[in-house]
């Protein structure tokens, strides 16, 4: 291959030109993936329920990088919302290159299947499950004819081990196994649809589900937890692999789910004691 031909690797934009649509973009790991996403080149749509939290976190990111950034409400257990979410992003940008599924919910914090009450399983479901659905539906509308687009979703160490996360996460997570159905029917339109699974992770989610736990000891714990030592995680981490599963690197990756976890997956925890 001639230097010519030869990719652009960092630091060279990766998202250069690609349009982006996040849902639950407003915090956590969708916010520090719109944050790394608009660095990149990319031109972002925040989709979330936060609606001030949203717009604030846009216009910071849009200051910051210099890039088209942009928020719009989205509930993702409603197809309507989804809908126009993926409608704004095209009629903005002319197309969309990435859908990354993210916004999800943990429910409540019960382990025992005894005091589990269907409302709160079936919340749990309606955002982790229908709304990554609805998101690769109404992505895949409009990828299909433009031949290429990438599709995300995020799932959770909970779909690959046990970890003691209650049953209604954990079912909604392996659920996104939706990743390898999907990567088969749509690669034949080039479209590519990977997952990340992150193990446990400083994010206002994790705090809130852990009773709301200050985020420099929700670190130190998530960090306790790892097998690999002395790295301080993050949701950056999460968003680089987003980064790297969005970006022309991964072109030929399919069907994969990337876990993000220090090693805490290959620990035996069958035990509940």
């Amino acid at each position: 291959m001639s230097q010519a031909n030869l990719p652009l690797y960092p630091p060279f934009p990766r998202l250069e030109g690609k349009v982006a649509l996040i849902t639950g973009g407003a915090s956590g790991i969708g916010e520090s993936t719109a944050r790394l996403f608009a660095r990149q080149g990319a031109k972002v749509v925040i989709a979330d329920v936060q609606s001030d939290l949203g717009h604030s976190v846009s216009k910071e990111i849009r200051s910051e990088s210099g890039q088209p950034v942009s928020y719009v409400q989205c509930d993702v257990a409603k197809d309507s919302d989804v809908e126009n979410a993926v409608k704004t992003a095209v009629s903005m940008h002319g197309k969309l290159d990435i859908m990354f599924n993210n916004a999800g919910i943990t429910g409540k914090y019960d382990p025992s299947i005894l005091s589990i009450d269907r409302e709160d399983f079936k919340k749990v479901f309606d955002i982790n499950v229908y709304g990554g659905f609805l998101g690769a539906k109404h992505a895949a509308r409009v990828m299909i004819p433009q031949k290429k687009g990438c599709i995300l979703f995020t799932a959770s160490i909970a779909s690959v081990c046990y970890c003691g996360i209650p049953h209604a996460y954990t079912a909604a997570k392996h659920a996104v196994g939706l990743t390898k159905n999907l990567a088969v029917e749509l690669g034949k339109h080039g479209i590519r649809v990977n997952c990340i699974s992150p193990g446990g992770i400083p994010t206002p989610l994790a705090s809130k589900a852990m009773g709301g736990v200050d985020m420099k000891t929700l670190q130190e714990t998530c960090m306790a937890d790892a097998i690999l030592k002395g790295v301080p995680v993050d949701a950056n981490d999460v968003a680089e692999a987003a980064l790297y599963l969005g970006s022309e690197e991964s072109k030929f990756v399919s069907g994969l789910n990337v876990v993000v976890d220090g090693a805490y997956s290959l620990r035996n925890y069958s035990s509940t004691n």
